[in-house]
């Protein structure tokens, strides 16, 4: 999509906020999540961004910070940008092992350039068998490199990730690995995760949480996806298209799109997890549901989440 492309895109996402917030009497917060690939390599990033920043929202960067220099950082303070995340797959032979020679030296000289011009660091690491050994290293790096955050999300087997399928861990060792990060404290580093399973470390009493979703997975419920060339997705990490940007409504694709009203229905869902008093509160994450029941030959946008460590076993009323 090109900059011209873009602005209206901008504006009508404010205008059905607005309108959300007119009808309903209630406040909406509104972010975006620029990533790609790899922004920086967007001629008109800034442009986009001053945009955005001119509207209403606030602004993440994802980025795998090789590209980052002391003069874009400070560009990225002066329009506002909330924080920026930066990949970094484990220690500096792990990260460059999975990401190529050179990468972690690059990205964590970007890291340092981010926290001098005063921004919000996130580190972020995709857990998997290649580095799941590494994990207090990872917080250990964090912690010395002077983030703020940490973060931790679990491997999509589709995309590039389809190739390392094979290092998806069990749902035992992502309850291990997310009950330990969890539970560690660094001052001034918080560890934090959007993986929705994460949840089920602390399950609480079995109480059932209902079917109107109060958290959990993005997909449907509080996100959607713009791919570049307008493609609406509900997650980045789930290719499956329910319409076009730069042609459709974006309100009548909220309202009326099947695969978004299937992902808001608990009563559509399979297995474990349409029976779990936690679904309003997780629901898995669909995009590794999804390419998990791809890679076993069905095209279930709805299936169980395989690495889900607490299985539930409830009856709907």
């Amino acid at each position: 999509m090109t900059f011209s492309g873009i602005k209206p895109v901008v504006a009508g996402v404010k205008e059905m906020v607005d309108a959300w917030e007119d009808a309903y009497d209630l406040s909406f917060s509104l972010s975006y999540n620029i990533t790609g690939g790899e922004p920086f390599l967007r001629p008109d990033l800034y442009d986009v961004l001053s945009e955005i920043g001119k509207s209403r929202g606030e602004i993440y960067l994802l980025t795998n910070g090789t590209l980052i220099t002391s003069s874009n950082a400070s560009e990225l303070a002066a329009l506002r940008v909330r924080g920026v995340q930066v990949s970094i797959e484990g220690p500096e032979k792990i990260h460059d092992q999975v990401r190529g020679q050179g990468s972690f030296g690059k990205a964590m000289r970007g890291v340092g350039h981010l926290l001098e011009a005063g921004l919000t660091v996130t580190l972020n690491a995709t857990l998997s068998r290649i580095n799941a050994i590494y994990l207090m290293d990872l917080i250990d790096l964090a912690s010395h490199a002077g983030v703020q955050r940490l973060g931790f999300s679990r491997l999509v087997p589709s995309g590039r990730g389809t190739a390392l399928a094979s290092e998806m861990l069990g749902a035992d060792e992502v309850k291990r690995l997310y009950e330990r990060a969890l539970s560690t404290s660094r001052p001034g580093l918080e560890v934090i995760t959007g993986d929705p399973v994460a949840s089920q470390v602390h399950d609480g009493n079995g109480e059932d949480l209902g079917s109107t979703p109060t958290g959990g997975c993005a997909a449907g419920i509080s996100g959607l996806t713009f791919l570049p060339d307008g493609t609406i997705t509900p997650c980045r990490r789930m290719p499956v298209a329910i319409g076009n940007i730069q042609t459709d409504s974006l309100r009548e694709v909220w309202a009326g799109s099947s695969v978004l009203n299937l992902l808001r229905d608990r009563k559509a869902y399979k297995g474990t997890c349409g029976i779990c008093p936690r679904w309003a509160n997780c629901r898995g994450c669909r995009a590794i549901a999804y390419a998990y029941a791809r890679s076993q030959g069905r095209e279930d946008i709805l299936a169980d989440d395989p690495q889900c460590f607490a299985r539930h076993v409830a009856v709907l009323s």
